[in-house]
């Protein structure tokens, strides 16, 4: 399989708290609570794994309280390629709640200045450059941390990009905007994030299909857009394809958007066709609803709900398959 870098610019501590219904005001007793180290580069990282790739994981992390991160990363089986800066990394509190409605609590997040910008970039130039550590694939994922602009990551862009290497790209907001002007591979957003982007509402499949049309042309070659329950829109050459999740019963959605990126990078990188590659993601993706935490490929019914995640082709004008 390929080898595989994420960069989780603003990585957490995702402290995962489930009850029935929070009710603002009062005592609210839990059902179950845990703390993970993740952050969306993270999370992207355990799906790609568990598809068999080799993964290296960077960043910024706070040197104060990286331990759960150390662990996770050594039970991930990944290499830990973060920089170390001053402090801790934020925690983030994610409320889930029976009737599927996550509330998330996010903290800002570490302060990085020019010198640790400066020094990361070199770090990932010089993995680039590095036979015995350069990666098939590049992902960026999650919010820009205080200190760390939009330019700042057009250039990260840019400069993996000069090596030669596809950058996928999971970003939101002003980030995003700028992102996209960078011409990344690849771009996730979901259908409220590419509105803000096309400058108009998309509430209709016709009306994503567009944008999504939009954001192919400015030059990203992989345009994934995810509705939700209202499936995954993909445009590049291969054509515009639209894939049907099955119903599930929602536990969470945090790690579903994470689990997709993974999905469709490793659909991509293996050579799937689309309709399999898109499939599979999508499938996954769905799975990961019914739990707290990342789809999991193994999981005893995925096939079953791949055969479930209805897939089709909008039309035949985008490009021709591979």
């Amino acid at each position: 399989m390929a080898r595989i870098l994420t960069i989780s610019l603003n990585p957490a501590l995702d402290l995962g708290i489930r009850l029935p219904q929070l009710t603002l005001g009062t005592v609210n007793r839990t059902e179950s609570t845990r703390l993970d180290a993740a952050g969306k580069g993270v999370n992207v990282a355990r799906v790609l794994v568990a598809l068999g790739h080799e993964v290296a994981v960077s960043g910024f992390l706070g040197a104060a309280n990286d331990g759960p991160f150390v662990r996770a990363f050594a039970d991930m089986n990944v290499e830990d390629a973060f920089l170390r800066v001053p402090g801790e990394t934020r925690i983030n509190a994610k409320v889930a709640e029976h009737d599927g409605r996550v509330t998330d609590i996010n903290g800002p997040g570490l302060q990085v200045g020019a010198e640790e910008i400066r020094q990361l970039l070199d770090n990932l130039e010089t993995r680039a450059s590095e036979p015995e550590h350069r990666p098939d694939a590049v992902v960026i994922a999650g919010s820009l941390p205080p200190g760390v602009s939009a330019d700042d990551l057009a250039l990260l862009i840019e400069r993996l990009q000069g090596h030669g290497l596809p950058v996928w790209v999971d970003t939101s907001g002003p980030a995003l905007q700028r992102a996209i002007e960078a011409r990344p591979t690849a771009v996730k957003p979901n259908e409220q994030e590419l509105a803000q982007w096309a400058g108009e509402a998309l509430d209709s499949e016709p009306a994503r299909l567009r944008a999504a049309r939009r954001l192919h042309a400015a030059g990203i070659d992989e345009a994934v857009i995810s509705a939700g329950g209202e499936g995954v829109l993909w445009v590049s050459r291969r054509g515009a394809w639209l894939a049907t999740p099955p119903e599930m019963t929602v536990t969470s959605t945090v790690g579903a958007g994470d689990t997709l990126v993974a999905g469709m990078l490793h659909g991509v990188l293996a050579g799937l066709a689309p309709e399999r590659a898109l499939q599979l993601a999508t499938a996954l993706s769905a799975e990961s609803v019914r739990h707290v935490g990342v789809g999991d490929p193994t999981a005893a019914d995925f096939d079953d709900l791949q055969q479930r995640t209805r897939v089709r082709r909008l039309d035949d004008t985008a490009g021709e398959h591979p």
